[in-house]
């Protein structure tokens, strides 16, 4: 019998399904490739390890969407759970992997803008609106209260803004005290490299004055000058400075997200918004023996620091140096001791002296996101830390029922490298920022916005719902009960 004849028909339909077969085998394959690509954590290097951006364009991961109260939700239901500890993930997950065509660009320092380091993208005149005619920046807190409007303002450039022009004389800033960095004269706006520059500091005549900036209380300089604003300069938490009486304020400007000008102990910018974290060559893990380390001298804060920090050491080690414990480490060998940390601890107690909103100061920065070490953070509301802080870049207490849960989860991560290095992909996304104070009061002042006061000051500073001597926890808790009875 004959081998039956192959139609050309029939010939097309095989050669159709073989070739079907072999896409969905080198796809599957591709994917498995794509996860053996992964690069692992490798050995340590050095204590001071920069990311290899040369090496970061295999993948970047994505923040899942969703409020930050919401992820805080699901990690509150998972810590009850205490059968499942194995489970646990804080509320910062990580997100989806997926590829980046532009990985490159977004690294390249020309790209970026003049207030980031080696950019030099300066700002055009501001663009109009067609309908309403006017500027569409987003300046003011009113205009935009989920953001702290930083990056906002140092691209902002008047509609009509000449600084040759004798149309637009230079606005005139008055110091009555304190910022003695502040130097009479405009060489610091040119020195700056301020897009607007045309300001005059002065010690002075106050009646000629655009501008009053009262550094930590409100001294008498006579009558106020029609259109001129007064602004109040605060760096220290309300448990910190001065009440204000019976003046007309303008302007704030504090570390507060709300006020006028932000002026906050850091500033965190990523170098694309869409990218939060890039793979690491670099086991941040790596000869570490030691759990937690703190640096503390004040030892009678009003937020319960150090009744934290002794339950803590119930449940895992804590190394208290300073003089609230048994360890010593001198601030004048300050270098030292950050390279003792980097060496030889995970974990740092980033714990501020005071619960208030956006507290947040040099202890998480500097002490903590500047050293290769996962800092835990107490201070600032969670959700503050979530607006201020690279994208899963810490774990804050308020995220545990007590601290022995929170211990019971340092226990794991001192046992994965794996989980324990992903709370470093943030870093090498970007830099912090200088938010050129000085710039920004220059351009700010050029905005040609209506007059604006605060009716109370002290209440907008003071008010309920800044500061908590107990947990943010037992605070959303009480607010919850109260608004419900």
């Amino acid at each position: 019998m004959g081998l039956p004849r192959l139609s050309l028909k029939r010939c097309f339909i095989y050669i159709f399904c073989a070739t079907g077969m072999i896409l969905v085998v080198m796809n599957v394959r591709q994917k498995e490739l794509w996860h053996a690509l992964r690069p692992d954590p490798g050995p340590a290097q050095s204590i001071r390890a920069v990311p290899d951006v040369g090496k970061m364009k295999l993948s970047v991961s994505i923040k899942p969407k969703g409020s930050s109260t919401m992820r805080a939700a699901r990690v509150r239901q998972s810590v009850k759970n205490k059968s499942s500890v194995k489970k646990f993930e804080p509320s910062n997950l990580t997100g989806t992997v997926n590829p980046v065509d532009h990985i490159a660009e977004i690294m390249d320092p020309s790209k970026r803008p003049w207030y980031m380091k080696g950019g030099t993208r300066r700002p055009l005149p501001g663009v109009r609106s067609k309908r309403t005619g006017r500027r569409i920046a987003r300046l003011w807190p009113d205009e935009d209260s989920n953001d702290d409007r930083v990056t906002n303002q140092l691209m902002f450039v008047p509609l009509d803004y000449n600084r040759t022009s004798v149309e637009h004389p230079p606005k005139r800033i008055m110091i009555p005290h304190g910022m003695g960095e502040a130097k009479t004269g405009s060489d610091l706006f040119h020195q700056l490299g301020c897009p607007v520059n045309t300001c005059v500091i002065t010690r002075d005549n106050p009646e000629g004055a655009d501008l009053i900036i009262f550094k930590d209380y409100v001294t008498h300089v006579g009558r106020r000058a029609p259109n001129q604003a007064w602004m109040l300069y605060f760096l220290e938490c309300p448990y910190h400075t001065q009440a204000v009486r019976n003046a007309l304020v303008n302007w704030t400007a504090t570390y507060r997200r709300d006020s006028d000008i932000v002026a906050p102990y850091e500033r965190w910018q990523y170098y694309d918004a869409r990218v939060t974290q890039i793979p690491q060559t670099f086991n941040y893990a790596a000869n570490k023996t030691k759990k937690v380390a703190w640096f503390v001298s004040n030892c009678h804060p009003r937020n319960q620091r150090m009744q934290y920090a002794k339950e803590l050491a119930k449940h895992i080690q804590v190394d208290i140096y300073g003089a609230c414990g048994s360890l010593r480490c001198s601030r004048s060998q300050a270098q030292t001791c950050f390279e003792m940390l980097d060496a030889d601890y995970k974990f740092y107690l980033a714990f501020e002296n005071s619960n208030c909103r956006d507290y947040i100061t040099e202890k998480f920065f500097v002490n903590g996101l500047g050293h290769n070490v996962l800092p835990i953070v107490m201070g600032a509301h969670p959700t503050d830390y979530a607006k201020s802080a690279p994208y899963r870049s810490y774990i804050h207490v308020d995220e545990f029922e007590s601290p022995r849960e929170l211990a019971d989860y340092l226990h794991r991560l001192d046992h994965d490298d794996e989980l324990y290095n992903s709370y470093f992909k943030w870093k090498g996304t970007g830099e912090f920022i200088n938010t050129y104070f000085w710039c920004r009061v220059c351009a700010m002042l050029h905005d040609p916005r209506p007059p604006k006061h605060y009716k109370d000051v002290n209440e907008w500073w003071r008010g309920d719902d800044v500061c908590t001597q107990n947990s943010w926890r037992e605070h959303d808790t009480n607010e919850i009960t109260f608004k419900n009875s």
